[in-house]
């Protein structure tokens, strides 16, 4: 009888014990997939704060320093082959370091039909993402061309006088800012969205 009593309380530890088990990898499971959806964005506000693999800054005012050294700053401009449009880079400069400067990429739609691009960069060498200083940029910003359309895109930026400073950047002599465009979907207006779920509810 006791042995009885005995092996019911070791299915039951039993049962219990598989219970937790799954428990846990179901909360590792589900933890992985909040990762997976988190770290796109976590991974790029890191990279922006960073610099990390050449992402660059962004900033609200201009540098307060300028050096009696330059530095030359090259560009570069690709499009996703899904992208009909026709995407030009600005023509290479080369300001003192802390001069705030201004440089135009264009853009221009050559398909039938209106479309939309988005916009990532990175600057190599990467080691000097963390000192390009970007006070207004097109990058993720959503840019929507019509027929034929043709836009100028400024980037406004400065090299922080720090990079001399540093160990793994004071040689360095040439930056280049690079952009890529990728089709992306507009986004909708906010009372066209709720039109839409109200439909949806019909």
């Amino acid at each position: 009888m006791g042995g009885g009593i005995q092996g019911g309380h070791s299915g039951q530890a039993k049962r219990v014990s598989n219970a937790s088990i799954f428990a846990g990898c179901a909360v590792f499971v589900f933890g992985m997939v909040g990762a997976a959806y988190a770290s796109v964005p976590l991974y790029r506000l890191f990279c922006q704060i960073t610099g990390y693999n050449g992402t660059t800054q962004r900033v609200e005012q201009y540098s307060s320093t300028v050096l009696d050294r330059t530095v030359q700053v090259t560009f570069d401009a690709n499009i996703s082959s899904g992208l009909n449009w026709d995407f030009k880079a600005a023509k290479a400069v080369q300001p003192k370091i802390g001069e705030t400067i201004q440089v135009e990429y264009t853009a221009t739609n050559r398909s039938a039909v209106a479309t939309t691009g988005t916009a990532v960069f990175n600057v190599t060498p990467m080691e000097a993402g963390a000192y390009f200083n970007k006070v207004q940029c097109f990058c993720f910003t959503e840019q929507t061309l019509q027929p034929g359309e043709s836009v100028s895109m400024p980037v406004v930026f400065y090299v922080d006088p720090e990079i001399v400073k540093a160990e793994e950047t004071k040689n360095i002599r040439t930056i280049t800012l690079s952009y890529s465009f990728y089709p992306s979907e507009p986004a909708k207006p906010v009372a066209a969205v709720k039109k839409n779920e109200a439909d949806n509810k019909l």
